[in-house]
């Protein structure tokens, strides 16, 4: 009874395995299939109009954000996580109350997060609809997303490397940056590219924040918008429709060698 439960429950993993595997593999090819055909020149000249509906400005505006959103949530994630494992009593109440609030932001749907983003940075503050209104309202989406990824990261690592670096007479802070850090830095990265992921897919929160303007940004309280936002504005005209497919090619491209790359970082880092 055991071993033929066993062969079903491989069996349905597999299975479940392979219809995802097919979902994935039926996705890139029709987007490949649909826009290829449509990359050409134009679409990559510098300055957008309604004749070549160019994503060469919502294209900087991507990795702009992307820069800025990490630059603000990846630090406040880490050292958030540090305090968490390193520093506070184990299962305290501050901890508990932190890791719940963490997981329930984590849930909130995106136009939550937008309509926020929309009342403080947007109205409250006066920034308008700007690059650095998205890049807070980004922020703090994934701030929980690096707060528990790289919070499992540290917890991996074992207590005996600690151990060893207090017995050689390192300090706290000196054992969590130079001995725990970077023997957790793989799964740090991890989070930082499922982090990237969402920036980069991001749609209906940027809608509020950062503005829908096709020109290119101008410095942090300027508008614009990201590959997601340029392939929504071109799918609601019915005659740019293979426009956007070929900027789904685009931006599949981007989030594939963003990954290849943060990849390579991480196996570099964890050999060294």
């Amino acid at each position: 009874m055991r071993k033929i439960t066993d062969l079903f429950l491989r069996s349905l993993t597999w299975l479940f395995a392979a219809l995802t595997f097919t979902v994935l593999i039926f996705i890139i090819i029709h987007i490949l299939v649909n826009g290829i055909p449509y990359l050409r020149p134009s679409l990559f000249e510098f300055e957008y109009t309604p004749e070549n509906v160019s994503l060469f400005p919502a294209l900087l505006t991507t990795i702009e954000v992307v820069i800025v959103s990490l630059l603000i949530a990846v630090p406040i994630g880490i050292f958030s996580a540090i305090y968490l494992v390193e520093y506070s009593r184990r299962g305290s109440r501050l901890v508990k109350l932190i890791r719940a609030m963490a997981e329930t932001l984590s849930g909130i749907p995106s136009i939550i997060y937008g309509l926020f983003g929309s009342l403080f940075f947007v109205t409250a503050l006066g920034w308008g609809l700007s690059l650095l209104a998205g890049s807070c309202t980004l922020a703090i989406m994934i701030l929980p997303l690096i707060m528990r990824t790289t919070e499992e990261a540290l917890k991996a690592v074992p207590d005996m490397y600690r151990e060893g670096s207090f017995g050689l007479g390192a300090g706290r802070l000196r054992t969590v940056f130079r001995i725990v850090l970077p023997s957790a830095s793989p799964g740090i990265l991890a989070g930082v590219i499922l982090s990237v992921g969402r920036i980069v897919g991001e749609t209906a929160a940027l809608i509020y924040t950062l503005g829908n303007s096709s020109v290119m940004t101008k410095g942090l309280f300027s508008s614009g918008r990201t590959l997601s936002l340029h392939m929504y504005a071109l799918t609601s005209n019915a005659l740019y429709t293979g426009q956007a497919y070929a900027t789904a090619v685009i931006l599949l491209i981007v989030v594939i060698g963003i990954n290849a790359a943060s990849a390579v970082i991480a196996r570099k880092v964890a050999n060294r």
